[in-house]
């Protein structure tokens, strides 16, 4: 395997900061936490989303395409789907199914990578079954009742990946009591099926008619498509405790030797205007709301990209409109060129950036030392080296994949054509010096949310507010 560069990343399962060594020379793995599919994605879910495309992005430049394989899974067999599916009234197929439409296309507005697969949980009963089983038959797990349970105890390092012994866990989070268990600390592994559930959310199983717990299926999947360790496991830090804790536990007690995951990522929580966001507040933001506002969904990718992912990102408005004003300003400096013209490497402190623990803001500051240094450039030949280099640095972060001509003439405000005739009539106006006119129609190009710049060598151009 060629490598470029090295990379570093803040590994949670050690809490420092680690050089990253693959555990094959011949390809890289990742698996990341995806969507439970009961509900629209919110900001929440995107910022997860974009920072292991990023993360993605980068193994795939420093190791190939071909040598970086990416599992993503979707949780399609969940408690909160069927009771979403139950209130709507509608089949958890027909559920589930338009979900994970609202989901790729909000991915797709993001810009974001198709992982290289994207297993669904209904899709690997019989292997789920086979983990369980063989959870029993090594006496890590136990039935009760028609539920099959993982007995924590089992397992000597239950809680490493939190920093907290088992004590500590328990008497810190909200452990289901049920008498079914041997233990509080214990957590399921099937359960059986409620009288009215939709039967296409009910399989049968050793134990009877019912369905996994939420923990198993993530090991169940990462291991079948990445092997018994991998390389490296993403999600919110959210999910450190219980979810992460657990997979380690059940897949380690499945294959004795196995370390599961090598390195650890987490990113952090996000507020709203330095709430939580919640439904009951009122600030609940879901992607589909401000992408049905005319936002672009480049506008709310560099959004999380400006803080790093291991930090809290508090979502504003002010951050979306200073998103936009960063897009335009590189945006006017690529309009200059054509774009076959834009290519070559990504620049070195950028990339270097990214490679120390994927240090998005450090890159976004890099991308404006482009810019100041195209602006204070004199030559054409020096203004095509650094345009490349801040569109090939964009990319890698996810950016610049809008032409300039839409970025800045995308407009539902009026179309095209009537704006030029608008510039051109104003153009007449200002040839017969009738400056009045010509104010009015500017104007009226800035009620639909159109501004006008006028250039030395007599050209308008315009451009979305």
């Amino acid at each position: 395997m060629h490598i470029m560069y090295t990379l570093k990343f803040y590994n949670t399962l050690s809490r420092k900061l680690e050089t990253f060594t693959p555990l094959s020379a011949k390809q890289v793995t990742m698996y990341v936490c995806g969507p439970t599919v009961y509900d629209r994605p919110h900001i929440g879910n995107g910022r997860s989303i974009v920072i292991y495309d990023v993360l993605y992005r980068l193994l795939i430049q420093n190791y190939g395409k071909d040598r970086v394989l990416f599992i993503r899974n979707i949780t399609d067999v969940d408690d909160k789907i069927n009771t979403a599916a139950k209130r709507e009234r509608i089949s958890i197929k027909e559920l589930t199914t338009r979900v994970i439409n609202w989901f790729n296309a909000d991915t797709a507005a993001l810009n974001c990578l198709h992982p290289n697969l994207e297993p669904k949980v209904t899709e690997h009963m019989p292997d789920i079954i086979s983990m369980i089983s063989r959870l029993i038959e090594s006496k890590n797990a136990y039935v009760l009742n028609r539920h099959v349970y993982f007995a924590v105890s089992s397992f000597q390092n239950y809680g490493k990946l939190a920093g907290k012994d088992l004590d500590k866990l328990i008497a810190g989070s909200r452990v289901e009591v049920n008498e079914n268990k041997k233990d509080p600390a214990d957590f399921v592994l099937w359960k059986p099926a409620d009288n009215d559930d939709d039967a296409s959310s009910i399989f049968d199983s050793p134990w009877g008619r019912g369905r996994p717990g939420w923990h198993i299926e993530c090991s169940v999947m990462s291991t079948k498509y990445l092997g018994e360790s991998f390389d490296i496991h993403g999600g919110g830090i959210d999910l450190i405790f219980p979810h992460h804790t657990n997979e380690i536990a059940q897949s380690c007690a499945c294959y004795p030797g196995s370390d599961y995951a090598k390195y650890w990522i987490h990113n952090g929580f996000l507020k709203v205007e330095d709430k939580k966001m919640s439904k009951s507040l009122g600030n609940f933001i879901t992607l589909d709301e401000l992408l049905a506002k005319g936002m672009e969904g480049e506008v709310i990718r560099f959004v999380y990209l400006t803080t790093h992912y291991r930090k809290p990102l508090n979502w504003t408005h002010n951050s979306l409109i200073e998103s936009k004003k960063s897009l335009d300003s590189f945006y006017r400096i690529l309009e200059q060129h054509n774009e076959s013209d834009l290519n070559g490497k990504p620049n070195e402190d950028i990339l270097s950036s990214l490679c120390n623990d994927l240090n998005t803001p450090k890159a976004i500051a890099g991308l404006h030392d482009l810019a100041k240094q195209y602006n204070t450039t004199g030559t054409q030949t020096e203004k095509l080296a650094i345009a490349s280099q801040l569109y090939t640095s964009g990319q890698l972060l996810g950016l610049f994949f809008n032409s300039p001509k839409r970025w800045f003439h995308n407009t539902d405000a009026c179309d095209e054509k009537e704006i030029v005739q608008l510039i051109d009539a104003r153009t007449e106006a200002k040839l017969a010096r009738n400056w009045a006119e010509a104010d009015k129609i500017r104007g009226q190009l800035k009620e639909k949310g159109i501004a006008l710049e006028d250039h030395e060598n007599g050209k308008t151009t315009w451009k979305k507010e």
